[in-house]
C-alpha cells in the first residue's frame, strides 16, 4: 500500500513511525519547507518555546531525560524531532521543498500535485498540516504602505537589528507573549497594540538544577510519574474550561492573583485585564510578559488601529505612533486547516464546499466522500489543557488501524459512513454547551461561531474514543478491477 503523508511536523512524523512499525514501507512524506519540523521549523522568533513541559511535549516512545528546562525551546524541539525521525528510519522518506497544492481522488487512489509541478500517486493520503502553520495577516487599512521594516512572528527577520529601534507589536497572543519580553530591553521603544487581554498562569522555565537532572536521568519511574502529573494538570485545566461556574472560578482566582501581583500600576492593569470568561480563549503561560509591559520604554495601547501610514500606526482616537518596524504577532489562520490546498473526493466533491459552514470530521480525522484520506490535528482535536503530541499518537494509531483493515481485507480503500460522521459531529458540538469556550469569540471558532478547533472533552476521553477502530462505522471500497 502506497501512503503519502503531507507535512513533516510532529503529526507527519508520528504517522510515519506508526505506519512503518506495522509494515507500511511505501511511505512518502511531502514537506513544503526545506527541512522537517513544521511549526517548529518556521517559528524561530526570540523566546520561541513550548508552554507544555518537555517530558509531555514529546513522544511516549522517544523520551529524553536530558532536557535542560521544564519547557523546551524552539531549537531543542526542532533537534528532538529531527533526531526522532532519523532514529526511527522515517527521515529517508521525506521529500522537502514539495508544497502540495492539490489532492484528487482518482478511483482508485489519490493523485497529489506540488507547486513545482511534481505529481505523486498513492492508495491513501494523510494530511498532517495541522492548525497552526499559516500566518494570519490582519486586514488593516494601509498595511502595505508602511515604508519601514515589517514581518510576521512566524517568519522572523533575523537579519534586521532591533537594537535602538522604535518597534510596534500588533497582537498579544501566545507568540507575542514570548517574544515581547525578549526584545523589550533591546529596543528604544516598544508599542504593543492589544485587541483583548489574556488570562495568564505562571511559567518561569528556569534551567533545571544539577541534582534534579541527575534524578530524572537515573531514578527509574521518575519520568513516568512526571508525565502523569502533567497529564493531570492538563485535565484539571480542561475541567476549569468545561465548568466555568464552579471549577473554572479556581482558575480565574489563580490567574487573578498572578496578574494583580505583576501589574501594580492600576491603569496598566485596567488595560491588560481580560473582559471574558477564564478559558474562553487560550490561557497563556508566562511569568515575564506582564512585567515587560511595565518597562519605561514599553506602552500598551488598547485603542483600535484605524490605519497604518508609511511611518506610523494610527489608532481610532487620533493618535499616531511613529515606528521603524512593525512585528505582527497575530497568530495563524487556524480554521483553514490544509486550505487553500484543493481537496477533491469521490465524484468531484470539494472538501472546501463540504466545510463551507465549518470544518467537521469523525473524531477529527475522516470525512465521508474522501476515501482513505485522514486528517491529523484536524477539526475539533486541538487541546486546551494538554499536549497535542498525546492526540497525535492516538490519531496515528487510529489511521494505522484503518489502513491495516484495508490491507487485511484486500480492499481498495476505506470511507467513513456519512451517518456516522454526522452523528459524531452533532455529539461533539453538543458537548460545548455550558462551557467557557462558548462565551466569547476566539480563534477556536468559525465565522458563524461554530467551534471547530478544540476537542470538547478530556484527553482520556479522546484516547478512549480512538483506541479501537470500529469497522461498522466504515465502508470498504473494492480494489480496482476486483
Amino acid at each position: 500500500m502506497r501512503v503519502v503523508i503531507v507535512g513533516a511536523g510532529f503529526g507527519g512524523i508520528a504517522a510515519a513511525i506508526e505506519l512503518r512499525r506495522h509494515g507500511f514501507d511505501q511511505l512518502t512524506i511531502l514537506e513544503g519547507a526545506d527541512e522537517l519540523g513544521g511549526t517548529w521549523y518556521h517559528n524561530s522568533y526570540p523566546g520561541a518555546a513550548c508552554d507544555i513541559p518537555s517530558h509531555a511535549y514529546s513522544f511516549s516512545y522517544a523520551q529524553r531525560r536530558d532536557w535542560p528546562k521544564l519547557c523546551p525551546e524552539q531549537p531543542e524541539i526542532l533537534a528532538y524531532l529531527q533526531g526522532v525521525a532519523r532514529e526511527h528510519g522515517v527521515a529517508e522518506h521525506i521529500v522537502t521543498g514539495a508544497k502540495v497544492w492539490a489532492c484528487r481522488w482518482t478511483d482508485p487512489g489519490w493523485r497529489l500535485a506540488t507547486e513545482d509541478g511534481r505529481s505523486f500517486t498513492c492508495d491513501a493520503v494523510v494530511l498532517a498540516t495541522g492548525q497552526l502553520h499559516q500566518p494570519l495577516w490582519p486586514a488593516i487599512l494601509g498595511r502595505d504602505d508602511f515604508t519601514g521594516r515589517s514581518f510576521h512572528s512566524a517568519a522572523w527577520d533575523h537579519d534586521y537589528e532591533l537594537a535602538g529601534k522604535r518597534v510596534a507589536v500588533i497582537g498579544t497572543g501566545a507568540s507575542a507573549v514570548q517574544f515581547v519580553p525578549e526584545i523589550a530591553s533591546r529596543v528604544a521603544s516598544l508599542t504593543v497594540f492589544q485587541r483583548s487581554g489574556n488570562w495568564f498562569l505562571p511559567r518561569r522555565n528556569r534551567p533545571y538544577p544539577r541534582w534534579l537532572r541527575t534524578v530524572i536521568a537515573l531514578v527509574p519511574g521518575v519520568q513516568r510519574a512526571r508525565r502523569w502529573f502533567v497529564f493531570g494538570i492538563g485535565e484539571s485545566l480542561t475541567a476549569m474550561i468545561r465548568n466555568p461556574r464552579t471549577v473554572g472560578l479556581l482558575g480565574r482566582l489563580r490567574s487573578s492573583v498572578l496578574m494583580r501581583w505583576q501589574l501594580r500600576n492600576r491603569e496598566l492593569r485596567r488595560k491588560a485585564w481580560p473582559d471574558y470568561t477564564f478559558g474562553c480563549k487560550r490561557v497563556l503561560f508566562s511569568s515575564y510578559f506582564l512585567p515587560a509591559l511595565g518597562r519605561e520604554n514599553v506602552e500598551l495601547v488598547t485603542s483600535p488601529i484605524a490605519r497604518i501610514d508609511p511611518a506610523a500606526v494610527c489608532t481610532g482616537d487620533g493618535r499616531e505612533y511613529e515606528v521603524d518596524c512593525i512585528i505582527y504577532g497575530t497568530g495563524f489562520r487556524t480554521t483553514d486547516f490544509m486550505f487553500p490546498m484543493e481537496i477533491t473526493g469521490v465524484d468531484g466533491r470539494s472538501l472546501a464546499q463540504d466545510w463551507a459552514d465549518g470544518a467537521h470530521a469523525h473524531l477529527g480525522m475522516t470525512v465521508p466522500g474522501f476515501p482513505s484520506m485522514f486528517v491529523l490535528y484536524g477539526p475539533n482535536t486541538n487541546t486546551s489543557g494538554g499536549s497535542i503530541i498525546f492526540y497525535l499518537e492516538r490519531q496515528a494509531r487510529y489511521v494505522r488501524q484503518a489502513l491495516s483493515l484495508v490491507r487485511s481485507c484486500g480492499a481498495g480503500a476505506i470511507e467513513v459512513r456519512r451517518e456516522v460522521e454526522a452523528a459524531s459531529d452533532r455529539a461533539t458540538q453538543a458537548r460545548f454547551a455550558g462551557t467557557a469556550w462558548t462565551r466569547c469569540d476566539s480563534w477556536y471558532r468559525s465565522k458563524d461561531g461554530r467551534i471547530i478547533a478544540n476537542w470538547p472533552g478530556y484527553m482520556r476521553q479522546y484516547a478512549a474514543a480512538t483506541r479501537t477502530l470500529d469497522p461498522d462505522e466504515f465502508t470498504l471500497l473494492p480494489r480496482a478491477g476486483a
